[in-house]
């Protein structure tokens, strides 16, 4: 319940901003500013949070990061309802709420692994990614509707009942959900400390590799407006298609993520869904009539939602609750700045020669990555979630 509030109200967040920065401003890169005001914070402040969450009490830790993300939506909607016309004050509040954000998230990632028994993570995780998933498509929509009716206030309001709502769950969780072992002393070398743990674990490496072919050498997004003015007319409906396709994808997927959480090699359909995804985003790429361009994105959006839930599932049960905060700090850092990499390559990539062009060889790159990573990496294509006779744990 938490979780899903969150990110709906979230959803409803990220449209009010972006309607009331283009009005504000009328400018492309004031409404692209949002993106770094996003994601800087959030990663900074990400990797403080995993390091806080294995010396902390991280049920407080989510409460206090939560409260402060309420305060700072209710600040936005003040500012809106008021009709204060300062982009600036807008930005930085999209920080602030972006860095309380970034200091919750890899916490809450960890409360599936220490709540639920091993042998039912991975259904966990797959219910947690099916309610974002679900919260991701129905908030965009609902958000449009609000802002057109109310403003942009109107959805930073909704926010913050969003969040009170998300307050309450974070505030019923069990004692289970603070850390175990020893305590770790937050600061620069636990940090570094979590990255080296990573690194000396060839599954929990490959999987994180894995997701960086997927993204930094496969992201679509930043090709839709090209290939749709090029294809399909410019119409910004067919455009918002694109979109929907993954997300309908990815919803359809997580309603059979059983097959994921019942098969215990989280290794294995990692590399296989991200090697899907890279086959849908050539499709994609070379996809003339508009059913086919959505099917290959629906396609993809199912495997990323299969690839996600396993590796959710691999990070948990490879890290022991002592490293856990702190490597999925890690896992959110690649989360943000991986799509807003392969964005910007496939940008550059397009410009120089043809979305198409870009589409393709993202996803021919992506393929023959997640190909060389499975062969060489056997930790990795061997690895067992718990729960099955010959499940085993990555070496550490």
């Amino acid at each position: 319940m938490s979780t899903t509030s969150s990110t709906f109200g979230g959803q409803l967040l990220v449209v009010g901003v972006l309607a009331q920065v283009w009005q504000l401003s009328g400018s492309s890169v004031a409404v692209g500013a949002i993106g770094l005001a996003n994601a800087v914070p959030t990663v900074v402040f990400g990797m403080i949070g995993g390091a806080l969450a294995d010396g902390l009490d991280r049920r407080r830790l989510v409460v206090l990061s939560t409260v402060g993300q309420l305060l700072s939506a209710a600040l936005l909607a003040w500012h809106a309802f008021a009709g204060i016309r300062s982009l600036p004050t807008v930005l930085i509040l999209v920080a602030v709420h972006a860095a309380f954000l970034g200091l919750s998230a890899p916490v809450r990632r960890t409360f599936v692994a220490t709540l639920l028994p091993p042998r039912l993570v991975g259904a966990g995780i797959a219910l947690t990614h099916l309610s974002s998933q679900a919260a991701m498509l129905a908030g965009p929509a609902a958000a449009g509707v609000i802002t057109a009716r109310w403003g942009a206030g109107a959805c930073y309001a909704l926010d913050v009942l969003a969040l009170a709502i998300a307050l309450y769950g974070v505030w019923r969780l069990p004692a289970a959900a603070r850390p175990g072992g020893e305590p770790t002393r937050p600061g620069p070398r636990a940090i570094w400390e979590g990255w080296r743990f990573i690194g000396r674990s060839p599954a929990l490496a490959g999987s994180f590799l894995t997701d960086v072919f997927a993204t930094v050498l496969a992201m679509p997004v930043a090709l839709f407006p090209a290939i749709n003015a090029e294809r399909f007319g410019g119409n910004p409906d067919t455009l918002g298609l694109f979109l929907s396709a993954i997300a309908v994808g990815g919803i359809a997927a997580g309603t059979a993520s059983g097959l994921v959480t019942r098969s215990r090699g989280a290794g294995l359909i990692q590399l296989l869904a991200a090697g899907v995804w890279g086959v849908g985003i050539i499709g994609f790429g070379l996809a003339q009539p508009l059913w086919l361009a959505l099917g290959c994105l629906a396609v993809s959006g199912a495997a990323d939602t299969f690839g996600v839930i396993a590796r959710g599932a691999l990070v948990q049960a490879a890290t022991p609750d002592s490293h856990r905060g702190r490597v999925s700090a890690a896992e959110l850092a690649l989360g943000i700045s991986g799509p807003d990499l392969g964005n910007f390559r496939s940008g550059v990539v397009a410009g120089a020669t043809s979305p198409a062009f870009a589409a393709v060889c993202g996803g021919l790159m992506c393929v023959a990555g997640v190909v060389g990573l499975g062969l060489l990496n056997r930790p990795l294509r061997r690895f067992r979630l718990p729960g099955s006779p010959d499940s085993t744990r990555s070496p550490a």
